[in-house]
């Protein structure tokens, strides 16, 4: 993707708390002509955007919309509302793996993860090492440009209830001026720029972005 205007994005994840930062940035961004958010739920008309309908157990290889100038990808969940480790697997790695696999089968140069500060493959935590295997399976399709962004904890309203998270959040809201950066509060509207900066004027290979520059 360029500064150029007339580019195309495809936004998967485009209802969650970080996705609907980015679709809001990207619709009002004059360098995109196109937003592509394939969705689940309906979104509200835009000139800009196209939002069909897509069923992730039942992706079509042939869709039109696998054919963009970048994906940002913002699809997670948690094991809480995914009900197991199994289906957590299901959406925070194969989901976002398939679109990549998809997507530079058509020729998408650009692949960007809304990924997490502890994303390791080696972790002994789940949530992280599903995480780092997710971003080094990525690897294998070879991207013009992989971008790894890789917030801490989010900050926003989530539509689900999340107490665990709430405590955690007002916790490091307290303490923020005296944590390190790279463990304070990362606004949702810092992660969705982040994305979208990544996408519009990437790096060659695989680069990623720590959670202090979200800070």
């Amino acid at each position: 993707m360029s500064d150029r205007a007339g580019a195309t994005l495809l936004l998967v994840g485009a209802t969650g708390l970080v996705g609907r930062h980015v679709l809001t940035l990207a619709l009002d961004d004059p360098r995109i002509a196109t937003v592509v958010a394939p969705v689940r739920r309906e979104l509200p008309p835009h000139p800009k955007l196209v939002a069909p309908y897509i069923d992730y157990e039942r992706l079509d290889p042939q869709a039109f919309w696998w054919r963009a100038d970048a994906v940002v990808c913002t699809l997670g969940t948690t094991i809480r509302t995914a009900g197991s480790q199994t289906e957590f697997r299901r959406i925070d790695h194969d989901y976002p793996l398939e679109v990549a696999r998809l997507a530079r089968a058509k020729g998408t140069p650009i692949y960007v993860l809304n990924s997490a500060i502890g994303a390791n493959a080696c972790s002994r935590f789940f949530y992280n090492r599903v995480k780092g295997e997710l971003e080094m399976d990525l690897r294998q399709f070879k991207f013009d440009t992989l971008a790894l962004v890789r917030p801490g904890v989010i900050g926003g309203q989530r539509d689900d209830f999340r107490f665990g998270e709430r405590l955690l959040v007002a916790a490091l809201t307290l303490s923020g001026p005296m944590l390190p950066r790279q463990w304070r509060i990362n606004p949702a509207i810092n992660i969705a720029r982040a994305l979208l900066n990544a996408a519009l004027k990437p790096q060659p290979g695989v680069q990623v972005v720590p959670a202090e520059r979200m800070a």
